[in-house]
This record gives C-alpha cells, sequence and structure tokens, in this order.
C-alpha cells in the first residue's frame, strides 16, 4: 500500500493519480475528484455521489457500498466484492471507452505507471477488461435528462418525474 485509509474522502474536484495500491475507504463520499489508482482496499467507492474512479488491480470487499452517484472503472473485476445493493455493473458502453482511455494516458504521463503503459498498448484488447460500475438511480436521472434534450422537453420536470416515488397500489383504512 503507497498510500493510506480514506484517501478523498468527502473530495469535490481535482484529480488523482497514485502508481500503486491505496488503503481502505478510497473515494469514500467522492462527489466530483477523478481518480486512477492500481489496486484498493475494502469499502472503495462507499457512499460516492459523483466524480470518475478508474482501479487498475485488485480490490477489497464492499465496493460501490451505498453509491449513487459518479462512475467506477474496475479492471478484471471480482464481482463478489461489490455490493450490488445500489449499483449495476456494466460492460464500458462507447461513450465511456474514450473517457476511460484519457484517464489511463494522463495516469500513466503524471506517474509513469508500468500498468496503465500495458493496458493502453494494447487499447483493443484492454478495454473489454473493464467494468463499468454505475448507480441505479444516478442511470435513471441521466438517461431522463438526455430523453428530454432529445424530445425538447423540460429537463427539471423530466428529472423531478425519474426521481419521484412510484405511486403505492396499498391502500390503508384508518378503524376507529
Amino acid at each position: 500500500v503507497i498510500a493510506g485509509n480514506t484517501l478523498l474522502y468527502g473530495a469535490t474536484g481535482g484529480s488523482l493519480f497514485v502508481r500503486g495500491r491505496v488503503g481502505e475507504r478510497f473515494c469514500v463520499r467522492n462527489s466530483g475528484a477523478t481518480a486512477v489508482v492500481e489496486g484498493v482496499g475494502d469499502h472503495a467507492c462507499e457512499y460516492m455521489t459523483g466524480g470518475r474512479v478508474a482501479i487498475l488491480g485488485p480490490t477489497g470487499r464492499n465496493v460501490a457500498a451505498g453509491m449513487s452517484g459518479g462512475v467506477a472503472y474496475l479492471l478484471d473485476l471480482d464481482r463478489a466484492k461489490v455490493n450490488g445493493e445500489m449499483v449495476d455493473l456494466e460492460e464500458l458502453p462507447e461513450g465511456d471507452v474514450e473517457t476511460l482511455r484519457q484517464m489511463l494516458a494522463e495516469h500513466q504521463a503524471e506517474t509513469g505507471s508500468a500498468v496503465a503503459e500495458r493496458l493502453l498498448a494494447d487499447w483493443p484488447a484492454s478495454v473489454g477488461r473493464f467494468t463499468k460500475v454505475m448507480p441505479r438511480d444516478y442511470k435513471r436521472v441521466l438517461d431522463a435528462m438526455e430523453q428530454a434534450r432529445e424530445a425538447g422537453e423540460d429537463v427539471d420536470a423530466a428529472v423531478m418525474a425519474a426521481v419521484a416515488p412510484a405511486p403505492s397500489n396499498v391502500t390503508t383504512t384508518a378503524k376507529g
């Protein structure tokens, strides 16, 4: 472990590139920072609400617990280590491929990372090894925004409709 526990706790912006593994609770409550590291301890991206994270090595357990926003890209993910209560695991959509490539290129340029260099050298094969960790509610809001823009509708109204609780089919009767 090259950097300690709780790195980027509550980060609101900026970028971090670490050539090596970091400790536990990496990017907890991250709300806007971009980070690339080469392995993490337990509870990475816990309660994350924004930002982008790429993890180029092994993870500890309970990844993405309570993650409600932001995006994480994990290399060779062990799905058993992800807390799937609020997130889905996806293949990288076409729009994310270039974003991730740029994150790795900047990581390699800033740190001299051999890991990033190897991944970038064979990018067409490497990109398929990544899994996108995407919070379900966040995706629903992003999709609603995109659909509203395409239809020329009010984006704010679409977001509010996307987050509104579903109507209940349960009827309660007071007995007196």
